[in-house]
């Protein structure tokens, strides 16, 4: 493993053409034969971090000498967790190709864990792998995690018009 110089930090309106770039990457990752234009997902992606209603939350890393997006995480707080509590789901954690294996995705997962247990109202996080991406299973595993056998996972998607 090499040594990271990186900044991590909470997205912020400014970094929306890096985080909108990145995932670009991150559709051509998962196969998609078709992205959406940058406008397009410049215009959900200001409207899901930024908006006056988010629907989500990120962490942004940052390479610390070219100052490239090479890492990004997206979560959302759920309700009801158990009792009353809230969940914090992880939707996404994904870190650039170029920058895999430098500890970057530890740092990442390490630090929605550290925001989730700084909120006195979140019991618990959790977030799903697709079952055909071996690395990122491997890595949940080597970060000391087991596959829950008690959920199964579900999906319905919009039409296309």
């Amino acid at each position: 493993m090499t040594t990271l110089d990186a900044t991590l930090r909470s997205a912020e309106e400014q970094d929306l053409d890096a985080i909108v770039e990145l995932l670009g990457d991150i559709e051509k990752y998962y196969g998609a034969v078709h992205i959406d234009s940058t406008e397009v997902l410049t215009a959900q992606t200001r409207r899901a971090l930024f908006g006056d209603f988010p629907m989500a939350q990120a962490l942004v890393c940052f390479d610390g000498s070219s100052q490239a997006l090479i890492g990004f995480a997206s979560y959302s707080f759920l309700w009801p967790a158990s009792g009353a509590t809230h969940t914090l789901f992880v939707k996404e954690l994904f870190v650039a190709e170029s920058h895999r294996g430098k500890g970057l995705g530890t740092l990442l997962f390490e630090q929605i864990l550290q925001i989730a247990n700084s909120r006195e109202d979140c019991s618990r996080v959790e977030w799903t792998a697709d079952r055909n991406n071996p690395t990122a299973t491997r890595f949940y595993t080597a970060q000391g995690f087991k596959e829950d056998e008690g959920k199964v996972y579900y999906r319905w998607s919009k039409p296309e018009q």
